[in-house]
């Protein structure tokens, strides 16, 4: 069973939420259509749904270690965030992705600091992998900056950029950005200070909303 704060959180959604919304939930059940695709990390502290303050249908949600999207590769493996993808544009038809960032992102950390650098599955050897889609960025960021606040906080926003670049190489996405039936974003959350920061892509840099 769930911990006793999980179920309570669940009876006070089903009192505040579910009963007095009910005609609102018969809706949902029928189907979906999200206004977004937000591709966020898995950290605890950057819940999407809480940031942009939705209700349920409005957001299809996809989170992984350090928000990353791996470039188009239909050969072999598993691939969870190109198969929510693929689903979310061409299934649901959703116009607009966004990549949010955070900081403080123990991946970005992992990443920067080569903590899980040769080390087996299971003891860090999965989290490295993933974070090998950043390595050139990494590479870069680590020799001029070195592995400080600076540095980590560069490394997120090149992430971001890293994964922007690889959502275009998928042709139903490319295609779609093309005809202007699909809008790309990307942004970063400081978790001190509860403020988010769009990147303005003409620019290439990361502005205060």
């Amino acid at each position: 069973m769930p911990g006793f704060s999980l179920l309570e959180g669940y009876r006070r959604f089903r009192d505040v939420e579910v009963v007095p919304e009910r005609q609102r939930w018969r809706e949902l059940a029928e189907g979906q259509s999200p206004e977004a695709v937000i591709i966020a990390c898995c950290d605890s502290r950057a819940d999407p749904a809480t940031i942009f303050d939705t209700d349920p249908g409005q957001i299809f949600v996809v989170r992984n270690v350090a928000n990353l999207v791996p470039p188009y590769e239909p050969g072999g493996g598993r691939h969870g965030v190109s198969a929510a993808l693929e689903f979310a544009v061409t299934v649901l038809e959703i116009p607009q992705i966004v990549i949010m960032g955070h900081e403080e992102c123990g991946g970005i950390q992992a990443s920067l600091t080569g903590k899980f650098a040769n080390a087996k599955h299971g003891e860090g050897g999965f989290v490295a992998q993933w974070m090998d889609l950043i390595e050139g960025p990494r590479t870069a960021i680590a020799a001029e900056y070195g592995e400080g606040s600076e540095a980590a906080l560069l490394l997120g926003e090149a992430a971001i950029l890293q994964s922007l670049a690889n959502l275009r190489t998928f042709p139903f996405v490319a295609q779609r950005e093309a005809a202007g039936e699909l809008t790309l974003y990307g942004c970063h959350f400081s978790i001190f200070n509860g403020q988010l920061f769009l990147l303005d892509e003409g620019k290439a840099g990361f502005h205060p909303v």
